[in-house]
């Protein structure tokens, strides 16, 4: 196949030859040259149903063992009082995944190879070192999550874990695209058992719909609970998303004329992601209301634990099966995200079209790293649940690090072209940024000054963000007018637009006060990760 990956890449940006054909997805095929037109719903209907699944796969995989146990902790620890946050995440992962809809569909690549290509190996190695180091380690937390979850039922960590790497290499390396896809739906179907979780503990309607949209946090915002926060959203909206997701695209040769489609398959993950983290959020602060577990969360075990002796023992088993099914279907996209990286990075045959044989390196790296992640948690005496929390808030305090480079590239009119973003999605993700920077930024301070007054550093910071918003916000609304306007592409064009092979295209200029900012950036977040160590282990200290 050396040579057929030769040709394909001479034309255009495809890596990887398997990367073009039909579409061969869980509950349908479409034919790689289908020009029908979709005018009836049920032919729309058919259509979504085939295209359907690496927008659904990679939300329901972000609600894996940390997800799990980061809900779980802030219904336990602070009650409904986080509910708030879950809504306004939506629009993050609508706005994130979107975008990379876009390069996966018009590229034909994944995102670490853009990067590298684009931005060069300096900035490549920063971006794609972080995603390896994240992912290793969220791999772990699902892990984590399966001792956890099968502890519940007896099984011993030693024979879990193990079966469960052999079970995630088994079911990956079949050489099917669509044999893997239908396993994923199969644990996206078990995940609504959190809906009989819900009924059994039954919590109370009113106060679950206030705590969706009136923001506060019980006993107020400390360095404690603002960690938490940040582990909310790094649990939610992670940077391995926009690598798996991209890259899963190509794998399954998506291109521009399904766009729309695979737009609705990812609002679609979306919802049902947030649905199901409210849930699980409501279900554990109603189940340990007025007890004594009430703000003492240990781990993910303990949860089902308190729910067998609060709620009853089909609450805690469904919860433990719930922890499982998420372990598994996080650390499958997880991993593959990384294999696909890896494939990206070293020009290797990365595809799940392919059999063991013809992509020797690409399952290669997916089984070491299960293997190496496997081993590590069964160390015994480590700190699970800290473990769990500390990951997902590296994963939120990484993520304006990877939404930058995402920006960058969907604004590169030589990788998208008529694709690129539109003006109020530049400054929709501008304002995603900031904002998580400002989080980790609260997060750092109130690590190193523990007795600082959280509320009114947010109000001081939240009115320098509005007053440089307002500054750029006329300063970009300058540069658009100053600007000739854009000739609108045709739809039919538009559909049928890729982008050439990266060797053909300008690598981009930044200016001097972009490279600075950037540094500035990379900077900031190496210092914003040593404060969340230090306060992982002053959490651990006094645990």
């Amino acid at each position: 196949m050396a040579d057929d990956m030769t040709e394909v890449e001479a034309s255009t940006a495809v890596l990887d030859a398997a990367h073009m054909g039909d579409i061969h997805g869980a509950f349908g095929t479409i034919r790689q040259h289908d020009l029908d037109t979709r005018r009836s719903w049920r032919a729309r209907l058919l259509t979504l149903l085939a295209i359907m699944g690496p927008g659904l796969i990679v939300m329901v995989g972000d609600n894996d063992a940390g997800g799990v146990s980061t809900y779980s902790q802030a219904g336990q620890n602070f009650g409904l009082t986080l509910l708030w946050t879950l809504p306004l995440l939506i629009p993050v992962l609508v706005v994130n995944q979107e975008m990379v809809v876009r390069l996966g569909a018009v590229t034909g690549v994944g995102h670490a190879r853009l990067i590298n290509e684009r931005f060069g190996k300096f900035w490549g190695a920063f971006s794609v070192g972080d995603l390896f180091i994240l992912n290793f380690l969220t791999i772990a937390t699902e892990f984590i999550g399966v001792s956890l979850a099968l502890n519940y039922f007896g099984i011993s960590e030693y024979l879990s874990v193990p079966l469960a790497a052999v079970g995630l290499v088994a079911m990956t390396a079949t050489g099917s695209f669509r044999r893997w896809e239908r396993f994923m739906f199969i644990f996206i179907a078990v995940n609504f058992l959190v809906i009989p979780l819900a009924i059994f503990s039954h919590p109370k309607a009113g106060p679950f719909f206030k705590g969706l949209v009136v923001p506060g946090v019980k006993g107020g915002f400390t360095s404690t609970s603002v960690l938490l926060v940040i582990a909310i959203v790094g649990t939610t909206v992670a940077p391995w998303q926009l690598f798996f997701q991209q890259s899963n695209i190509v794998d399954k040769r998506i291109t521009p004329r399904w766009i729309n489609y695979e737009r609705a398959d990812t609002v679609l993950g979306s919802l049902i992601t947030v649905f199901a983290a409210a849930l699980l959020m409501a279900v554990v602060a109603a189940a340990f209301s007025g007890t004594p577990l009430a703000g003492h969360f240990t781990d993910a075990g303990g949860v089902a634990r308190g729910l067998n002796h609060y709620v009853g023992h089909a609450t805690g088993a469904i919860y433990a099966i719930v922890l499982l099914n998420a372990s598994i279907i996080g650390a499958a996209s997880v991993t593959l995200a990384t294999s696909y990286a890896f494939g990206d990075v070293f020009g290797a045959r990365h595809s799940l079209h392919r059999s063991w044989r013809e992509a020797k390196f690409f399952y290669g790296t997916f089984t070491a790293m299960v293997i190496l992640a496997a081993v590590i948690v069964i160390i015994p005496g480590a700190p699970l649940g800290l473990i769990t929390t500390s990951v997902q808030a590296l994963a939120g305090i990484l993520l304006p690090s990877a939404t930058v480079f995402l920006l960058l590239l969907c604004n590169d009119k030589e990788v998208l072209g008529p694709w690129v973003n539109r003006p109020w999605l530049n400054v929709v993700s501008t304002a995603i940024v900031s904002i998580l920077l400002m989080l980790s930024l609260i997060l750092m301070a109130t690590t190193l000054f523990s007795q600082i007054n959280v509320p009114e550093l947010v109000v001081i910071l939240g009115g320098v963000l509005v007053a440089t918003f307002a500054v750029g916000g006329v300063l970009y609304a300058r540069s658009l007018r100053s600007k000739p306007p854009e000739p609108v592409t045709p739809m039919a064009k538009r559909a049928t637009w890729r982008m050439p092979a990266l060797n053909l295209l300008q690598r981009p200029t930044w200016s001097r006060g972009r490279l600075i900012g950037m540094y500035l950036l990379r900077g900031y977040l190496v210092v914003a990760v040593l404060m969340l160590l230090v306060k992982a282990i002053e959490l651990g200290v006094h645990h």
